[in-house]
């Protein structure tokens, strides 16, 4: 199938690790130049290492102005962003007696801002042009809380409502906005969750992870790889009537109608 996502400009926000490294390589394979940033300047050449048509660039995305800078570098050096892939930035989970007003405003600050500092200068454009494609790679936390991700999942409830809505205002301007929810998957920042369930639980981490799975009616966490290729199809032509969706992604461990 051909996706039409050669020359097209890709930026992978969190595209150094898990989700986003995936989806990168991805992109890149379809033909796609693509930016990725990341916190780490040597995550970003981590991740680097192999690639081709592939530029990093260091920025903290929950600073407003350096989401901002990093939009305008991205288009100035590489071309108007056709796909903005969003997957910086992840809340602490928390267990619940540890929470506070602090824990709260941080996981705002590290997974919707993260997002919200980057989606409004590029669907802004994107409008502007009157074409592209945002994906909010997001996660069921927003749909069923746990008390290991109470602030964590209020982000992304927050993130989902967002996603909706900016689709709503944005269909008419050729801008397509969805949001994809993963279970459990393999990377770092679901083993640090399971750190958080063992402790909250008062078990090992591989009891924790045993349990976890056993929550999954498929049998097994989801590999990167499974989540980027949503990513990457949803972005493409093949999907243009697909906008305003959320879209999960989880095993079948959330058995609701949506």
């Amino acid at each position: 199938m051909n996706l039409g996502l050669d020359r097209k400009i890709v930026l992978v926000t969190g595209g150094s690790k898990g989700i986003g490294l995936a989806a990168t390589s991805l992109f890149a394979s379809e033909g796609a130049t693509v930016a990725i940033c990341s916190r780490s300047q040597a995550n970003i050449d981590a991740a680097l290492a192999g690639q081709s048509g592939v530029r990093g660039f260091a920025a903290d995305l929950s600073d407003e102005q350096d989401a901002r800078r990093l939009v305008e570098t991205v288009e100035a050096e590489l071309g108007p962003i056709d796909v903005l892939i969003n997957s910086a930035g992840a809340a602490k989970r928390t267990p619940v007696d540890e929470l506070s007003p602090t824990a709260w405003r941080a996981a705002m600050d590290a997974k919707y801002f993260t997002y919200i500092n980057v989606i409004d200068p590029v669907v802004k454009r994107m409008a502007a042009r009157g074409s592209g494609v945002i994906i909010n790679v997001i996660g069921n936390g927003g749909k069923t809380a746990s008390p290991t991700h109470l602030a964590g999942g209020a982000a992304n409830a927050a993130l989902m409502l967002a996603t909706v809505g900016l689709a709503t205002a944005y269909a008419g301007r050729g801008v397509r906005v969805i949001g994809l929810n993963p279970g459990l998957t393999e990377t770092d920042r679901v083993a640090e969750g399971l750190k958080a369930e063992a402790r909250q639980s008062n078990i090992t981490e591989k009891e924790a992870r045993e349990a976890a799975v056993k929550r999954i009616p498929i049998g097994r966490l989801a590999t990167p790889e499974e989540i980027a290729q949503v990513a990457v199809f949803l972005a493409s032509s093949q999907a243009s009537y697909v906008t305003g969706a959320i879209i999960g992604m989880d095993g079948a461990q959330t058995a609701t109608v949506v």
